[in-house]
């Protein structure tokens, strides 16, 4: 299946179910698929990305992964107020590429386009990527420092591994590429070759803590996960903002992507997803599960996480006080990429 394919029934999805529901606003394409033809060929460890906006100052729970007319979405919910200025939207890094072009997929007010052509317009100016850039910082600061030593140990570890992840964005988003999820990595060792600083990925892989991991211990950490993946997802009953992460559907993406990834020699690139992968199961495990799974599940993510140096709440802040220690380092070159990007434009703020 191509992008145009996924697009169309992604569209068709929005027209017959989501534009039918109360307070409904429009829907918007997102992530990996925004700025690509519609003849590429999606990959099978790929969905599409759809935002339905809603009125709602609440909106509903992230719908999730679903396969509709033989096509994997993920569909989000997102209130209009976070939407209700250029200047939010062009300052929020994680909402601003999505309306970089026309993505719109379904706009009955007319407000998505209007908001759409003014971000689209001033998406390159220095102003708003320096200040995208800023919010990537702020996001980094802010979640490497809520750990919190009395939760759940997969809690404590998602709350680390995110913002050590997000480090990788404040490149991309300097470099005006898509932050995107689980390739960041890999995204991010392109962007600094691009620009001549490959030297910093190898500690950007050293914080995450798998600068040494080889191909075979990421081959038998992803069979430990496959196992975890595949109980969690049979009796997963919770929901979770993840919860359509962790199924059946959704296994070429978290298992079989990561296979891929393996096997074309990105294996320490696999590791973000895969940590953050079988933390998640871990909470479908306490939530949903007798307490036999967690202890019987427990050696394997236990293991990854003794791979990458991680085996004490201690270790977490040790190496979140590390990360916090080389953002100055980190901000210096992302500013070096703003300045070198010829993308980046002096244009005025708009008014």
């Amino acid at each position: 299946m191509n992008v145009g394919s996924a697009r169309a029934a992604a569209t068709d999805w929005v027209l017959q179910h989501a534009s039918r529901e109360p307070g409904f606003m429009g829907a918007y394409f997102s992530g990996s698929t925004v700025g690509k033809p519609d003849d590429v060929e999606m990959a099978p460890s790929s969905d599409i990305d759809v935002v339905v906006v809603t009125e709602d100052a609440e909106p509903p729970l992230k719908l999730g992964k679903f396969v509709y007319q033989d096509t994997l979405i993920e569909a989000t919910y997102l209130s209009w107020r976070d939407l209700s200025s250029p200047e939010q939207v062009l300052t929020s890094y994680h909402l601003a590429g999505s309306f970089r072009v026309d993505t719109l997929m379904s706009d009955p007010t007319g407000q998505l386009r209007k908001l759409q052509t003014e971000v689209s317009r001033h998406f390159a100016d220095r102003i708003w990527v320096s200040r995208r850039c800023e919010n990537v910082r702020e996001r980094i600061i802010t979640g490497l420092r809520s750990i919190d030593p009395s939760a759940s140990w997969h809690r404590q570890v998602t709350s680390w591994l995110f913002p050590t992840g997000v480090t990788t964005h404040l490149l991309l988003v300097a470099a005006l590429r898509n932050p995107t999820v689980r390739l960041r990595y890999a995204a991010a060792r392109d962007v600094l070759k691009e620009y001549g600083r490959e030297e910093i990925y190898e500690e950007l892989l050293r914080l995450l803590g798998c600068k040494d991991m080889t191909a075979e211990q990421a081959m038998n950490h992803l069979n430990g996960l496959s196992r975890t993946f595949d109980a969690a997802a049979a009796i997963a009953k919770t929901t979770f903002f993840f919860s359509s992460d962790i199924t059946v559907d959704a296994r070429p993406i978290a298992i079989e992507g990561s296979r891929e990834l393996i096997l074309n020699g990105s294996h320490r690139e696999a590791v973000f997803w895969m940590v953050a992968t079988f933390a998640r199961c871990h909470n479908i495990l306490e939530a949903d599960g007798p307490p036999e799974f967690q202890r019987e599940y427990a050696p394997a993510f236990d293991a990854i996480l003794a791979d990458l140096g991680i085996t004490s709440t201690a270790d977490l802040q040790k190496r979140a006080d590390e990360v916090i220690r080389f953002l100055p380092i980190l901000w210096n070159i992302t500013e070096g990429i703003l300045e070198a990007n010829p993308e980046v434009t002096g244009g005025p703020e708009p008014t």
